[in-house]
């Protein structure tokens, strides 16, 4: 059996080993071997004599067989990482839903981006994001379902003006039939139609007004409709574009400088225009008047004066007013919605006004898990560590246990609860997702509590999280042991191979152990 683990240890010696000297060299043989192929080409078609041509033809034979061992060990480690990232790939998506308990500090970053000044500190709550980061933000702290995974990559590719992609992404959606059909009909349009295909443009709106005759997207379809056909014949005009960009300058700075002005022109864009960009960029604008008639007006988006996509905006928006009034209407509008998608985003907005009760209510309460999801991503996000462990230990759902799992804070003092709570657990899938947290903590104590795990658990599965709650801690001398008296040959190899990517001397002694047995 270890004969059969030799060569991983030694492909993975030779990975540590590789110095930055030893990268240069095989860049500089692959530049030499480059330009001896460019001189072949240049002789080609020049009037060298057959000997020069035949001498130059043997160099670069000889360079690259030259390269040959050089290549197959970069081919041999480049194997052993796909292998690697293939066995944690369920380790990298858990990384990747920590992101959004920082969501605070990416808020503050992604307001810096945009040229956005951070909030002071005894200031009301920030503006919100502009539609491009705040749909940044989004893409990064939510799941959600497939639908709405399409739906908001073909809202980005409208936003990167890629009109090509938009249109295939809306187009999956469309196939779908779920509840953002009618929408992903009217932005195929719109793509189509940026595309110059008109008549594409007409074919796909009359089937949406066909199809979803009751939907709130009809008015925004008649008004593109009107201008497609008037625009039929007419080439694609570039100069309308960066017309679109003079007027988001041209709003920007009207709401500072004349806000009373602003907000009646703000209003007569979001309602006439069928520039997603303007339309989106208007609201936000709106979003930050701090006078009454412009609460007044995002008063009445928020409860449904334009379309979804514009009203999910304007209800996220009103979050970040941060007052009684707002989370008063929001409530409001929570309560008397059945529309998921509305709902999630009066959660966003209840998150943006700090308001955990609400949050927590929901919750707690909410009927529907796909919310449930949404309210306690919100707690994660506002570090509300001793609400989502009660919660935890009263859920009888695994489905939302993991959930909690994946929003509670990474913090050494939750280490001693997560162990106890991994040791008492039956379930296999909830044991993995607590021994992964367990690693996040980066406790002291969480080596010895996972090498003494390793040893009395049955689920393979569970066994891969402690190795890679291990790694993630940095412990090379708990895997050390661990890979000493595993008997099983997968996980053996497992264990070899997490070694490999850990530079600690206690992982390359190791290996340098297994190769001179």
């Amino acid at each position: 059996m270890l004969k059969r683990i030799y060569p991983v240890a030694m492909f993975a010696a030779l990975g540590l080993a590789q110095e930055p000297q030893e990268q240069e060299r095989i860049r500089a043989v692959e530049q030499q071997v480059q330009g001896m192929a460019d001189a072949l080409r240049a002789a080609s078609g020049s009037q060298r004599s057959a000997d020069q041509n035949r001498l130059l033809e043997q160099d670069l034979e000889r360079l690259r067989n030259s390269m040959k061992p050089l290549a197959q060990e970069m081919e041999k480690q480049t194997r052993l990482e796909v292998e690697l990232q293939k066995a944690h790939q369920e380790s990298m998506a858990q990384h990747a839903d920590k992101m959004r308990r920082d969501a605070e500090e990416l808020q503050l970053m992604a307001q810096k981006l945009a040229g956005a000044p951070p909030p002071p500190p005894a200031a009301p709550p920030a503006a919100p994001l502009p539609p491009k980061a705040q749909a940044l933000m989004y893409g990064i702290m939510q799941g959600g379902t497939s639908e709405e995974r399409l739906y908001r990559s073909g809202k980005s590719q409208l936003e990167d003006r890629d009109w090509d992609d938009a249109v295939k992404y809306f187009q999956r959606v469309v196939e779908m039939k779920g509840s953002r059909a009618d929408a992903a009909m009217y932005w195929k349009a719109y793509a189509q139609n940026r595309l110059g295909r008109r008549a594409e443009a007409l074919t796909t709106l009359s089937d949406m007004m066909r199809l979803y005759p009751q939907s709130r997207w009809l008015d925004d379809a008649r008004a593109l409709e009107v201008e497609v056909k008037q625009s039929a014949g007419q080439p694609v005009a570039p100069e309308s574009e960066a017309d679109e960009d003079l007027k988001i300058l041209a709003v920007n700075g009207m709401i500072h400088s004349d806000p009373e002005r602003a907000i009646p022109v703000l209003e007569k864009l979001i309602s006439k225009s069928t520039s997603p960009r303007l339309r989106e960029r208007a609201v936000f604008v709106l979003a930050q008047s701090r006078t009454a008639h412009g609460r007044e007006a995002l008063l009445r988006l928020a409860k449904g004066g334009t379309n979804p996509d514009l009203q999910y905006k304007a209800v996220e928006y009103l979050g970040y007013q941060g007052t009684a009034e707002t989370r008063q209407t929001l409530q409001e509008i929570y309560s008397s919605s059945s529309d998921v998608y509305l709902k999630k985003a009066v959660l966003r907005g209840f998150l943006a006004s700090r308001d955990k009760e609400r949050l927590l209510t929901a919750a707690k309460t909410e009927q529907t898990a796909e919310l449930r999801k949404e309210a306690i991503r919100g707690l994660g996000s506002m570090n509300a560590n001793e609400e989502l462990w009660q919660m935890y230990q009263a859920e009888s759902s695994a489905e939302i246990k993991i959930e909690i799992l994946y929003a509670l804070p990474g913090r050494k003092e939750n280490a001693d609860r997560l162990i106890e709570a991994a040791k008492a657990e039956r379930d296999a899938k909830l044991r993995r997702e607590l021994v992964r947290q367990i690693g996040y903590t980066k406790a002291e104590k969480v080596g010895e509590a996972l090498a003494g795990m390793y040893g009395g658990e049955p689920d393979v599965n569970v066994k891969r999280a402690i190795v890679d709650g291990l790694r993630h801690a940095g412990n090379a001398k708990a895997l050390v042991e661990i890979a000493k008296a595993e008997t099983d040959l997968r996980m053996k190899r497992s264990l070899v191979e997490t070694l490999s990517h850990m530079k600690q001397k206690e992982a390359t002694d190791y290996l340098m152990e297994m190769l001179n047995k």
